[in-house]
């Protein structure tokens, strides 16, 4: 698993990277949104498999571009990497993020859910990340 682990990582490192510096050399970063994240964390912990299993307590994104304050990292974990240890991040607050930098205001718009009840776009009533956009 370590082996595949150091296989595929520097890859997307460096497609990221590349990605982030040819938009900023361009002049495009300000208004583009750059998002790289999955859709759960692992476990601190290997399984009897030799592998990870999914894990929701942690996870980790990297968000560039869109005019947000980067070169930062928001947040950290216990030394096992099982739980947050400081400013815990939430999912609805990345969305909330995101939404603001496109302009969109998760206070006031809705969508409706199969009922037409009208549904908030993040729950919890989650607010961007000031780190990110003041």
């Amino acid at each position: 698993m370590e082996g595949r682990y150091k296989q595929l990582v520097p890859p997307v490192d460096q497609a990221f990277a590349a990605l982030v510096s040819d938009l900023e050399e361009r002049g495009l970063l300000d208004h583009t949104l750059v998002v790289n994240t999955g859709e759960f964390g692992r476990t601190p912990q290997i399984n009897k498999d030799g592998g990870r299993d999914h894990w929701p307590r942690v996870s980790c994104a990297m968000l560039a571009g869109g005019g947000m304050r980067h070169g930062q990292v928001i947040g950290a974990t216990d030394r096992l990497g099982g739980e947050a240890s400081e400013r815990p991040v939430s999912f609805a607050e990345v969305f909330a993020t995101l939404y603001q930098r496109l302009d969109i205001d998760v206070n006031k718009v809705t969508i409706p859910d199969f009922a037409g009840r009208p549904q908030f776009l993040v729950e919890g009533g989650a607010q961007p990340m000031k780190e990110l956009v003041g």
